[in-house]
């Protein structure tokens, strides 16, 4: 470990964020409110000893920037929102973890890094209050839908844009933002695991090798409402029951694709009373995978599954796609860096899909090389109080990572 970074501090800055940001509930930086801004402010005062320039594009995403001997840019990212009631070290474990190696480059190349170095604070990943996730990261990265976000609302009724107005970001602007990617080499990113894979396992840390693709739909069966004590078993159609009988094929669905998920999520029916037959079934399904041809082959396989059981039980099926997004793929180079890092951090690693989205997405979508760390989590929960990683795992993290870093940024130079 060099002797200038110290992830301890990095543990008791996160402590002290938990402290000031959070109450019996857990963490409560919703982006864009007055918790997140005092949040960012803290963070400003964080990196005031350093020679390095701040600003907010267009998007809200909070950029801070060490010059280093060559324009190209070595990326580190995170983001410091959270859900309602969230944990304490969910996306600010990244941004808090680069604050300590713009310490250390700075320190140790005195203030002039082989290349630039900078740190972001990506506005509102979460999506907690309107809905839409990495709202910062896909303005910047030009995947952001302005119509469908121009029209998003949050529960007291205030409109996304109207919101944005309210912290100084003007809405129709935000891809503005794109331009910060200008000089970007590569992008790393820290995170908790968020689920039990590396806990299971019994190691600390892991490399990432992408986000998965995701295919979520809404499947509806269409039957016939009937009095549900004068209709024989045998002349029903009952959207319900075909739902059901499907329902367990869609999970066999995941076994065979690898590292392929599928998850039921809501069933409604209508009418929706105990004395009529269901007359109409909906179901979210949301699918999985890192392998684009395996995910397009778990859709086909469970469209199949709810044709046969619609034919079976004499209704019919529809299908609306909700969301979409491919699978992104990190850089092998840089998966391969994260893991020599790890190495030499904690002798063992393991490679592992992330199966929840993250602003690494949206930058390796721009074409930027990415690859992103992953911590234990104990418990593998997130998004809740009770999120936790041991104290010794955070430091090993952070050390790895700086790791991952320096040799990041040797690669850049090297490659020029």
């Amino acid at each position: 470990m060099p002797a200038l970074l110290n992830p301890r501090r990095t543990v008791a800055e996160l402590k002290e964020l938990r402290a000031l940001t959070g109450d019996e509930n857990g963490a409560q930086r919703i982006a864009f409110t007055p918790m997140w801004t005092q949040t960012r402010a803290w963070l400003r005062q964080k990196l005031a000893a350093l020679p390095v320039k701040i600003h907010t594009d267009a998007a809200g995403n909070l950029w801070t920037t060490l010059r280093g001997e060559s324009d190209k840019s070595l990326l580190i990212g995170g983001h410091m929102d959270s859900v309602p009631n969230g944990g304490w070290l969910d996306g600010c474990l990244n941004v808090l973890a680069g604050v300590e190696i713009l310490r250390r480059i700075n320190s140790q190349y005195c203030s002039k890094p082989p290349v630039t170095i900078r740190l972001v604070d990506w506005a509102d990943e979460e999506g907690a209050r309107f809905g839409k996730s990495l709202f910062g990261s896909s303005a910047c990265s030009g995947n952001l839908n302005m119509n469908e976000a121009r029209g998003l609302v949050d529960k007291q009724g205030m409109r996304l844009p109207d919101a944005l107005k309210n912290v100084g970001i003007d809405f129709e602007r935000v891809k503005a933002s794109g331009q910060e990617l200008k000089n970007a080499a590569a992008y790393l990113e820290l995170h908790i695991e968020q689920g039990p894979v590396l806990l299971d396992l019994d190691l600390p840390l892991g490399a990432v090798l992408g986000t998965f693709g995701v295919e979520r739909h809404a499947i509806t069966f269409h039957g016939q409402a009937a009095h549900s004590g004068s209709t024989p078993m045998n002349r029903r159609k009952d959207a319900f029951l075909a739902a059901a009988k499907m329902s367990p094929e869609i999970y066999q669905i995941a076994e065979p694709s690898g590292n392929g998920v599928c998850t039921i999520g809501s069933c409604t029916t209508k009418p929706g009373i105990v004395t009529s037959v269901v007359e109409e079934c909906r179901i979210t399904l949301d699918q999985r995978h890192l392998d684009a041809a395996k995910l397009a082959q778990m859709l086909h396989e469970a469209k199949a599954a709810s044709e046969k059981f619609a034919r079976e039980g004499n209704v019919l099926v529809s299908w609306e796609r909700l969301w979409q997004i491919a699978p992104r793929p990190f850089n092998d180079e840089l998966i391969a860096l994260c893991e020599e890092s790890i190495r030499e951090t904690c002798g063992k690693s393991h490679r592992l899909p992330s199966g929840p989205l993250h602003d690494a997405a949206e930058v390796a979508s721009a074409g930027v090389p990415t690859v992103m760390m992953f911590v234990q989590s104990l418990h593998g929960i997130s998004h809740n109080k009770i999120e936790d990683t041991k104290e010794e795992h955070l430091e090993l993290c952070v050390s790895a990572f700086d790791k991952l870093a320096e040799k990041t940024m040797h690669w850049l130079h090297s490659a020029r």
